[in-house]
Order: structure tokens, then sequence, then C-alpha cells
């Protein structure tokens, strides 16, 4: 019989973390009278020194509509390979993983639901893998996780993405110049195309389609032959010129991750500059995508997959993700979801819907 479970945010953070806190602590303590212990700083929180703090219906009055995560997040690492220095400053990694079980048996918990995206996902499934009770709760702006139709946060963000295009078209018509939106998105384009295809875009350039210049040059020719001195041209952050590799800001840094995307915008912008005599602007969107108020939408989406989450435990289900799959809230293994990335197809209904609205994306337009 479960009489505790723990929740814990894990990677960056997206709108709607607060509404999936929220919903477990409401739906285990209210319905089933569970303990809940909200664990600080994700996996960080279960390592020694423990960091936790009880949830319950006063402790998450008034979150729903707030940006960010009460329990603070962490994407710093792996806890099976824990980024540390050691005594001459030189990075190591060392197996933290056990101090996790430990604390977990230490803080009687029966359940752990963890709400975060492949990296956080990863981990749960190993977790679970060593007998710990784990549930997964998919979120990322990026929308990139498989087997759900969408994760909480990518709603919000793509809509930060639209408006800064429905500002930014005001200013480029008035100036008859350019402007480049980089969003985030790491290797999904989900941001990019929706919010080029939503904001009214004249090209959109996704990780999944490797672009040349030439087809975004001859876009941009074809506006100005008809007046249109202006364009706006959104890029995903992990956007690749075809013959590249990716441009970064950094290779790693102290979270251990391996790679940070950025730049691309920058880069396209200096094309257009080189090719055309128009003035032309970047405009990075960055951690904007990532903050403020959660839309109606990732509010529904973030409840339902915490209420679903409680549910699962209550079930006896491990090593589990639950999903959206067309108006259902249900559950996927994590071995099905982790270590896969839900990308857009290059010839699919999205990249057509956009090159039929004339939307360049870097390619020769179908015949």
């Amino acid at each position: 019989m479960i009489q505790a479970i723990g929740i814990l945010t894990g990677g960056g953070d997206a709108p709607g973390l607060n509404a999936a806190i929220r919903a477990v602590t409401k739906s285990a303590f209210l319905h089933h009278r569970w303990q809940v212990v909200g664990i600080e700083q994700g996996y960080e929180g279960l390592m020694d020194p423990v960091q936790t703090e009880p949830l319950n219906a006063a402790s998450v009055r008034g979150i729903l509509p707030k940006g960010g995560t009460i329990l603070h997040s962490s994407s710093r690492g792996d806890p099976y390979q824990w980024p540390e220095e050691d005594a001459d400053g030189n990075r190591i990694y060392r197996d933290r993983h056990k101090e996790i079980l430990r604390n977990a048996d230490r803080l009687g918990l029966d359940g752990l639901i963890c709400i975060g995206g492949d990296g956080t996902l990863s981990v749960a499934k190993r977790l679970s893998d060593e007998g710990l009770a784990v549930i997964g709760i998919p979120k990322t702006i990026d929308n990139d996780l498989p087997h759900t139709d969408y994760t909480f946060g990518f709603n919000t963000a793509l809509t930060t993405a639209t408006e800064a295009l429905d500002k930014l078209h005001t200013t480029a018509e008035s100036h008859d110049r350019g402007m480049v939106v980089e969003v985030m998105g790491r290797y999904a384009g989900w941001i990019a195309l929706e919010s080029a295809i939503a904001g009214g875009a004249d090209v959109a350039l996704i990780p999944e389609i490797p672009f040349e210049m030439e087809p975004v040059f001859d876009k941009i020719r074809s506006r100005m032959a008809g007046g249109r001195l202006f364009s706006l041209v959104v890029v995903g952050e992990g956007a690749t010129p075809a013959g590249r590799k990716h441009i970064v800001q950094e290779t790693s840094n102290e979270t251990g991750c391996q790679e940070r995307l950025g730049g691309i915008g920058e880069w396209v912008t200096n094309q257009l500059e080189e090719e055309f005599d128009v003035s032309t602007r970047c405009v990075v969107l960055g951690h904007l995508q990532r903050g403020g108020s959660p839309t109606a939408f990732d509010r529904i989406l973030a409840t339902r997959f915490g209420v679903k989450a409680v549910t699962a435990l209550e079930n006896g289900l491990s090593a589990h993700m639950v999903c959206a799959r067309g108006k259902e809230i249900t559950t996927v293994p994590l071995e099905e979801v982790t270590g896969n990335l839900k990308t857009i197809p290059p010839h699919g209904h999205m990249t057509v819907t956009a090159e039929k609205l004339g939307i360049c994306l870097g390619r020769p337009l179908p015949a």
C-alpha cells in the first residue's frame, strides 16, 4: 500500500511545471491521503545532503498560473555520471545513484514521479530497473519526446515565438528590413516550423532539413520583385546548412552538456546581408520561450498528466511515462521513450503545409 510518494522536476524549466506539481499533490493528498514529498533541484535533491519539502493542498495553492517550478530544477548532470572536480580542478565523474535509492528508502517513498525530458526520464528508467517505482511526466518546450502528441511547455513556447513574430512583422515592414528570429528546440523543429506558420513567416529553417541558402535568396528576391522589401526568417537553433556541422556556442560546460546550440541565426543574417543590400537584424528569443505564465492548453495538459501519474502509481505501474494520444491520457513504457527523439518528417504534413503556403524551407520547392 502506498503511503508516501516523491516528486521532482529535472532539466530545463518549462511553463506548466507548477501545474503538474499541483495536480500530483492535490490528487495524491486529497484523494488518497498519501504523503507527498517535494524534491528540490531535480535528482540532486535526493543525493546527500537531501533537499526536500512536504507538499500539501496549502503549499500548492496559487501556483497554477505561475511559470518556473517551486521545486527548482537542475540539468547539471546524470547521477550515474555526476560531474565533479578533483583536488587539482580536473573534471571527474562519479556514480551517485545509490544515494538516491538509499535516501528514497529513508524517506519512506513508495513511488517517485519524475517530470522532465529525455535526460530526466532516462535516469528514471534506470532507477526503476533498480527497484524504485517510477512514473515519468513528459515536459519539454521542444515537443521532441516520442509516443505523446504533445509535451507541456511547448504550447506556451510556441505562443511566445508567434507573438514575437507578430511584433517583428510590423517593425520589419516599417523599415523595409529583414528579420531573422532564432528559436529554441534543439534538434527538433516544432517551435520553428509551427511559429513560422502561425506567424506568417517567409522562411523556416529547421534541423530536420539541411538547408541551402540559394532557395532562401530566391524567396527573398521574389518578394522584393513584388515590392515586398521585408522578410521574416525563422531559424531553429539546431538548423544546419547542408554539408556543415551544427553551429554551437560551446561544446562543453559545467553541466557536462556536450553541445550548446546557438549562433545559426547570426550566421543566416550575415549570409542575407552579404547577398542583399538590405538591413537585416537577428533576434534570439532564447529563454524568453521558457518563462512566463503557461497557456490554458499547457495548464490543462500538465494537470491531466499529473493526475494520471498518480493513478498509474495507484495501479502498480512503474517504468512508464504518461502521454497524450488524441483525446486520451494514457501510459507508455519508458524503454520505448528514452533515447529517441520525435522530429518533424521532412516530407510530412507539416512541411507540405508550410511549402504550400509559400514558406521556404531552404530547399527547392517540389514540382
